[in-house]
């Protein structure tokens, strides 16, 4: 029997793979409608995800949207292309700015703490590294490059140590959004200022005021602005036209649609994005999340009582596209159900150790995972694959049961292996259930309210008082745990103790 490991499924061995070669379709904001998959390059993937602005801790919609990704960027290359894929940091704004003079700190220092910190909720979460992680100061160079390009095509001017982009000289602006330029006005999301030819025109290039970051311009000393950042990082890292270009809803407009302006504008090559993919927001009890409102709920303070899988399979069990509402019962769902799939592959480990020798075979399920492809396939729907991963722990809990309970255990093993098997395929692009049964108990358990070692010495103490028939102590020992949120759990092997969910 094989040793046990941080990740059990080393232990499987690869014996063949059939995966049905399917075209993948994306549903692209652009056009409004799923099309087939074709990148401009044959086999490889361009793609670009906007960041985070680095000011403030992230909260779980940075994750949605970091995830996502995530799961997409794995799914890719699960496939055969060869990704490269940038996600930026705007490490320059005015809400950076703000920030630092009110903690009285430089904004470059500032801007690196959040940076730092934004990395670690994305390691917790197990989002993958892109190829690229640009930053907007490390482009300032492209950054002006492309508005000196601009000007001089006619799409921008200058003034008074300010850039700006003429909007309505862009025939086609509005695309993406499908907002009609004759019924926009100057508002909130809009820069207004008296000076520009037009309330629609946006700033590629702001001059400094005293005390704020400032880089040297043919303009005078300034800074970028928001939308022309993530133009100069794409084209500096992946080129003028790329395959897939992610973010949230609500950066469709004015972001997405400025970038796609100023983007073919200075090029003059269109698409600047073949497929642009949208993730749909997260809410809070049924209210979007607003400062405003106070709902604003850091990735961190979500860590602090779940496990960081069940925070990711929460993400996930919904499709990408679709809003989805964080409430006290569905991250406690996630968690019981992260939980269930644990304890089952501990189940199989501890009663029928023989499944785990069984050769890793992909042929045997070919059925099963060209259903869980076949729905990445579709615009990546995650929420049928973690559908099909939980069918599969109630069938494996269910061929268990027969087995003990009739004693027949022929082929018990390599049906177990072959769930297996489908459990490390999914986790390879969903990002889940990696881990050891061991792993992820010694985890959640080091949440307990009671420290460890006094959890045993009560288990011990408890095991004294059946030993002496003293039942009544041996249950408040039981009672009084379980009110600290300590369940016990007796089995010929001992009493074992978990966090209640």
């Amino acid at each position: 029997m094989p040793t046990k490991q941080m990740d059990f499924f080393t232990s499987l061995k690869i014996k063949k793979t059939v995966v049905k070669k399917m075209p993948i379709k994306i549903y692209n904001s652009l056009t409004r409608k799923k099309e087939d998959f074709a990148p401009v390059t044959e086999g490889k993937v361009l793609m670009y995800v906007c960041g985070p602005t680095v000011y403030a801790l992230s909260h779980i919609g940075h994750a949605r949207s970091a995830v996502s990704f995530d799961v997409i960027y794995k799914y890719l290359r699960y496939k055969g292309f060869e990704v490269k894929y940038a996600r930026n940091y705007t490490d320059v704004d005015d809400k950076i700015i703000q920030k630092a003079n009110e903690e009285g700190v430089p904004s470059e220092a500032l801007a690196e703490r959040y940076i730092k910190a934004f990395d670690e909720d994305m390691a917790a979460l197990g989002v993958e590294l892109p190829t690229f992680r640009p930053k907007a100061t490390e482009t300032i160079k492209k950054i002006i490059e492309v508005t000196e390009t601009l000007i001089e095509k006619g799409f921008a001017y200058a003034l008074n140590g300010d850039v700006y982009y003429s909007v309505r000289l862009k025939n086609d602006y509005g695309k993406l959004s499908g907002k009609n330029i004759d019924d926009l006005e100057s508002g909130a999301r809009v820069d207004v200022d008296e000076r520009k030819k037009d309330p629609l025109d946006f700033a590629l290039w702001k001059s400094s005021k005293p005390g704020e970051p400032s880089w040297d311009s043919p303009w005078g000393p300034g800074r970028p602005g928001w939308h022309i950042e993530c133009s100069a990082m794409c084209m500096e890292w992946l080129g003028e036209t790329i395959d897939i270009h992610g973010g949230g809803k609500d950066l469709i407009f004015p972001h997405h649609e400025n970038e796609i302006a100023q983007s073919e504008a200075a090029t003059g090559k269109l698409p600047y994005v073949k497929y642009w993919l949208h993730n749909g927001f997260v809410n809070i009890e049924k209210e979007k999340m607003s400062k405003s409102i106070g709902n604003i709920l850091n990735i961190r303070d979500v860590l602090k009582d779940h496990t960081s899988e069940a925070l990711r399979l929460f993400l996930l069990s919904s499709h990408y596209r679709s809003p989805i509402d964080y409430t006290a019962d569905s991250i406690k769902d996630a968690e019981a159900a992260v939980e269930r799939f644990y304890k089952t592959v501990q189940r199989i480990e501890t009663e029928f150790p023989a499944s785990l020798e069984v050769e890793y075979c992909l042929h045997c399920i070919e059925d099963r995972l060209n259903e869980i492809t076949g729905s990445m396939d579709d615009d990546f729907n995650t929420a049928e694959v973690v559908g099909a991963v939980f069918k599969e722990i109630t069938r494996a809990n269910r061929i268990m049961d027969e087995a003990k309970a009739t004693g027949n255990t022929k082929g018990v093993w390599e049906d177990l292996s072959y769930i297996l098997s489908l459990f490390k395929e999914a986790g390879k692009f969903l990002g889940l259930f990696t881990r050891s049964p061991e792993d992820y108990f010694r985890d959640k358990n080091s949440r307990a309210a009671v420290p460890a070692e006094e959890i045993e010495r009560l288990i011990n103490e408890r095991e004294e008082a059946r030993k002496r028939k003293d039942f009544k102590a041996a249950d408040s020992i039981r009672m009084g745990l379980l009110e600290k949120g300590i369940i016990l759990e007796d089995s010929p092997k001992g009493t074992a103790w978990s966090v209640k969910k």
